[in-house]
């Protein structure tokens, strides 16, 4: 009865240490750590040039912004929105 409990408790490990390797064939948790870190430092060194690429983005939008704005002002016929206020009506 002792053997047969032994024997029961090493199968069971054993079948716990298969379950384990094919998890780690499958799912390897070095290699995802290590894409992370990868990705993170890629992002890291290019986080200038995205900063510069949004800042820009930004400008144009703004010079956009205040062309449209200027026209609306130039072609509206109220005299009290030949400012920097946008027409509301349009």
């Amino acid at each position: 009865m002792f053997q047969q409990t032994i024997e029961l408790y090493w199968k069971r490990i054993l079948d716990f240490l298969m379950y384990t390797r094919n998890y780690l064939i499958r799912n390897n948790p070095v290699q995802t750590v290590l894409k992370g870190i990868i990705e993170g430092l890629k992002d890291f060194l290019t986080v200038k040039k995205k900063l510069k690429m949004a800042q820009y983005r930004l400008n144009y939008h703004k010079h956009q912004l205040q062309k449209m704005e200027q026209l609306i002002a130039e072609n509206s016929q109220h005299n009290f929105l030949k400012g920097a206020h946008l027409d509301q009506k349009r």
